[in-house]
């Protein structure tokens, strides 16, 4: 029994290209990572800081908010091609989490 297996090599070009496209994406990575880093410490500034809780509130939540979105298109590759449809229903979760969250809060303020 023979196993015929097809064999692709690279050409340097192509091998060079992908190498560069691998530091390119690795860069971003920790670039990205030193600026969640960052807004972490910022929030531990504040609240160490002894701000207004009126202040930190919104700022934590904003840094969340911003780190969240930094983490999907970049550890979890929503910025490739071909995650439309993940995406699409990632947003779709996320606008009926705030829809639920914010008809429950009315009904807390009102009632």
């Amino acid at each position: 029994m023979s196993h015929d297996a097809q064999v692709y090599v690279k050409s340097e070009t192509e091998f060079n290209y992908i190498k560069q496209q691998r530091r390119k994406d690795m860069r971003g990575q920790i670039t990205t990572f030193a600026i969640m880093i960052f807004f972490t410490l910022i929030a531990f500034t504040a609240v160490a800081a002894d701000f207004s809780k009126y202040l930190i509130a919104p700022v934590i939540l904003l840094l969340a908010v911003v780190q969240v979105i930094l983490q999907l298109f970049y550890f979890m590759h929503m910025s490739e091609k071909n995650h439309n449809v993940p995406m699409y229903f990632l947003f779709v979760g996320a606008f009926f989490a705030f829809i639920f969250i914010l008809t429950f809060l009315t009904i807390i303020w009102w009632g």
